[in-house]
């Protein structure tokens, strides 16, 4: 079994309250998690307003589809027009 995590850090433009960082988060994790059926989670600075840091987490038998997921989650929010995709960590863990 693989554990593959994937850290995105997006820098968010015209945030100018945490309640207008809301929509772009919950759209975006809203949107992955459908879309790719994987963990999403806001995991660092909450309180920065125009930066989201977010946590991605699945698991699979082989490291080959478990880092392609990852990867396919990372191009989607780099695509996405949201902000801009600052950081985009990849972690695999065999078991």
């Amino acid at each position: 079994m693989v554990t593959g995590t994937l850290l995105l850090r997006i820098r968010l433009h015209g945030c100018r309250s945490l309640k207008e960082k809301r929509r772009p988060r919950q759209m975006l994790r809203d949107r992955i998690r459908s879309r790719f059926k994987v963990a999403v989670s806001e995991v660092a600075d909450q309180d920065t307003l125009n930066l989201l840091c977010l946590g991605v987490a699945t698991v699979g038998p082989d490291p080959g589809p478990v880092q392609q997921v990852l990867q396919d989650v990372a191009t989607m929010v780099s695509e996405s027009g949201v902000g801009e995709l600052i950081e985009d960590s990849v972690e695999l863990h065999r078991r």
